[in-house]
């Protein structure tokens, strides 16, 4: 998914969306270590999805807390 993507989703959504990323990324971790993953780039993919994620929820708590300080 694109940053653009991301952004586009609340709050809720982008946390569950994470959610469901980091049990993605721990089952290919698990069929990566039983040899049976078809493609190692899924890895780096889904990680980088998390990372984003993850930054584009702290942008949008920030942003609510200093909407809430103004």
């Amino acid at each position: 998914m694109k940053a653009k993507q991301f952004r586009e989703l609340s709050a809720e959504e982008l946390e569950q969306r994470q959610r469901e990323l980091v049990k993605e990324h721990f089952d290919l971790r698990i069929k990566k270590s039983a040899g049976k993953l078809d493609n190692p780039v899924q890895l780096r993919l889904i990680r980088r999805d998390v990372a984003r994620a993850r930054t584009i929820l702290r942008e949008k708590s920030s942003q609510q807390e200093g909407a809430r300080n103004a």
